[in-house]
C-alpha cells in the first residue's frame, strides 16, 4: 500500500508540518520498512579500499554503526529517518523498537571504529559528499531534538560529526567546479544539507565557506538546460538541486532574480515536460529505481522554491502544482515491494512528508 500524498502544507513551516498532519499509518509503514533494513547486513554494496588481506572483512566489522541498509550512506540516512520519526511521533507503535536499534548502533565503541575506518590511509574521500552530508543531518536532527535520548546519542556521534564537517571543509576549497550529477556525487544537494547543519550547529566557518563556494559554483548560472534532465538513473535533479541550495544562500529578493535567470519561462512546453513526474520501468533494478527517489526529491525542492516566492507570483503556482504531482508519484512507491527501493526510499519519503528541507531558509 502506497503512502498517502496528503499534506500540501500551504504554510510551509520552517521545520515541516505538525505531526498531526502526517497520517499515522504512513509513519508506521515507513518505520517498519526502515527497521527491516537498519541492521540487515546482507545483501550489501561496499565501496571499500583494500590495503591488504586484513581489510577483507564483513561490513559489521568494518563500520559497525552503519553496516546495514545495503550501503553506508543508506544506513546513515536510515538512522536519521528513525530519529526524525521518534522526535515527531514519540507515541508511534515502532518508537520503542526504533530507540532500541538506535541505541545499539550509536555506541562509543562503534563510532570509534567508524572513525578508524574512515581515517585509514586512502580513505580521505570516503562517502564524500553525500554520505558525509547525511551524517551531518543525523547530527542536526539530534541537536535540534535536544531531549530524551538525543543528547546522549549526539555526544556519542560527536567525533564522527566533527570528522564529516572537517572532510567537507578540506574538500570544498579544492573543488574548482560543481558536480552536476543526479546521483550521490552532486555537490549542490550535499551543500544544502551541510549548510543547514552548519547553521544549526553554529559552525560559522563552514557556513561562510559553503556560501562562498555556492556563489562561485552557481551564482552566474542562467537558462538551465531543461532538455538535459532527467538522466536515466537520477534520484536528484541537478537543476533543482542548485536552486534548492541557492534559496538557502541568497537574500530573498536576490534569489528571486537569480531564479528568474535560471528558469526564465516556467510556462513553456520544455518546462512542462521537465516538471512532469517520471515513471521507473523496473523498480527491481537498483539504478532504475532511483527515479522514484527523483520524484520525492523533486517534490520537496519544488515546495521549497515555491515557498521562497511571493504568493502572488505566477511561478509559485506552477512550482506548487508540479510539487503536488511529484509528491503523489513519489509516495506511490513507498513502502514498495522491491529491495532496490526499500533500503532507502523511506528516508526520502520522511524528508518530504515532514518538511525537513524547508529548514534554514533566510528571509
Amino acid at each position: 500500500m502506497a503512502v498517502s500524498p496528503r499534506g500540501d502544507y500551504p504554510d510551509l513551516m520552517s521545520r515541516g508540518p505538525e505531526p498531526s498532519q502526517v497520517i499515522e499509518r504512513d509513519v508506521e509503514a515507513i518505520a517498519e520498512m526502515v527497521l527491516g533494513w537498519i541492521r540487515r547486513e546482507y545483501p550489501v554494496h561496499v565501496t571499500h579500499l583494500l590495503a591488504g588481506p586484513a581489510d577483507a572483512r564483513p561490513p559489521r566489522e568494518l563500520t559497525p554503526a552503519f553496516f546495514g541498509s545495503f550501503d553506508w550512506h543508506s544506513s546513515v540516512h536510515g538512522h536519521w529517518c528513525l530519529v526524525r520519526l521518534l522526535r515527531l511521533f514519540p507515541g508511534s507503535r515502532h518508537a520503542a523498537r526504533s530507540e532500541t536499534e538506535l541505541t545499539a548502533s550509536l555506541t562509543p565503541q562503534h563510532i570509534a571504529a567508524e572513525i578508524a575506518y574512515a581515517t585509514a590511509p586512502g580513505r580521505e574521500g570516503f562517502e564524500r559528499p553525500y554520505g558525509l552530508a547525511w551524517l551531518l543531518q543525523l547530527a542536526l536532527e539530534l541537536r535540534e531534538w535536544g531531549s530524551g535520548p538525543a543528547p546522549s546519542w549526539l555526544a556519542v556521534l560527536g567525533p564522527l560529526e566533527a570528522l564529516a564537517a572537517e572532510r567537507l571543509r578540506a574538500w570544498l576549497p579544492k573543488l574548482r567546479w560543481p558536480v552536476r550529477s543526479g546521483e550521490h556525487g552532486q555537490s549542490a544537494f550535499a551543500l544544502g544539507l551541510a549548510l543547514d547543519w552548519a547553521r544549526g550547529a553554529g559552525d560559522r566557518g563552514l557556513e561562510a565557506l559553503i556560501l562562498e563556494r555556492a556563489l562561485a559554483f552557481y551564482g552566474a548560472d542562467a537558462d538551465a538546460p531543461l532538455a538535459y534532465e532527467p538522466s536515466g538513473q537520477d534520484f536528484l535533479s541537478p537543476i533543482l538541486g542548485e536552486a534548492d541550495l541557492m534559496r538557502r544562500v541568497l537574500e530573498a529578493e536576490r534569489f528571486r532574480g537569480w531564479l528568474e535567470g535560471l528558469l526564465p519561462d516556467l510556462e513553456s512546453d520544455a518546462a512542462a515536460r521537465w516538471l512532469t513526474p517520471v515513471v521507473p520501468t523496473d523498480r527491481a533494478d537498483g539504478k532504475l529505481a532511483h527515479l522514484d527517489g527523483l520524484n520525492l526529491s523533486r517534490a520537496w525542492m519544488l515546495e521549497g522554491l515555491a515557498a521562497a516566492l511571493p504568493e502572488r507570483d505566477a511561478r509559485a503556482r506552477v512550482l506548487e502544482g508540479a510539487a503536488r504531482r511529484h509528491r503523489v508519484a513519489g509516495l506511490e512507491a513507498v513502502p514498495g515491494e522491491h529491495d532496490a527501493g526499500r533500503h532507502w526510499l523511506g528516508s526520502f519519503a520522511v524528508y518530504l512528508l515532514t518538511g525537513r528541507g524547508r529548514v534554514a531558509r533566510r528571509a
